[in-house]
């Protein structure tokens, strides 16, 4: 039996793409296939979707191989190509974002307000965040990450997380309905 996509080397994956090794290039596919796809099922339950977005998203990767560095991690460039093809679906389709789950607790939005908000105004918004909380609420609610695999990715407590998590939702609400007065 063959070995394992996760087996093989970013490297090497890296060089046999760039050569148009089919198995290469299948290899790197299924290396990364469940991040990927987990990240884009944050936005749409549609299989159909997610696998047209993830499609569109490697096929990015495959033509612009050339172009990684090996500077950062090839999952994070991959990641970031797959995600702008995934906010490249929801500009063309015109289909506003749902991802973001508020909390209950919280005082409501007044109506319609996250119905206004577009996939690219709720990320301008995610980026008004500190960074710590920032960083959780990307790796959470963007990537897909559990609170263990992120107390785990950028060294901090499980409860943390989830403060992190609270606390980007509570500002992101406040930040909404901001936008929303302002843009209403």
């Amino acid at each position: 039996m063959g070995r394992k996509p996760e087996q093989y080397s970013d490297l090497d994956l890296v060089k046999g793409c760039l050569k148009n090794d089919r198995f290469s290039q299948e290899m790197l596919y299924r290396k990364y296939f469940t991040p990927m796809m987990r990240m884009i099922q944050r936005y749409t339950q549609e299989q159909d979707v997610a696998m047209d977005i993830l499609n569109t998203g490697f096929l990015r990767v495959f033509k612009k191989l050339d172009t990684f560095a090996f500077t950062g991690s090839l999952e994070g460039w991959i990641r970031r190509l797959v995600f702008h093809s995934l906010s490249d679906y929801f500009k063309k389709n015109s289909r506003q974002v749902y991802f973001l789950e508020l909390e209950d607790r919280d005082a409501p939005l007044q109506e319609g307000a996250i119905d206004k908000l577009y996939f690219e105004d709720i990320l301008k918004l995610v980026d008004m965040l500190p960074d710590a909380t920032r960083e959780v609420f990307y790796l959470y609610a963007i990537e897909g990450y559990t609170h263990v695999e992120i107390a785990e990715k950028i060294n901090i407590s499980v409860g943390t997380s989830k403060w992190h998590l609270s606390n980007a939702r509570q500002k992101l609400k406040q930040l909404i309905r901001t936008y929303y007065n302002h843009a209403g």
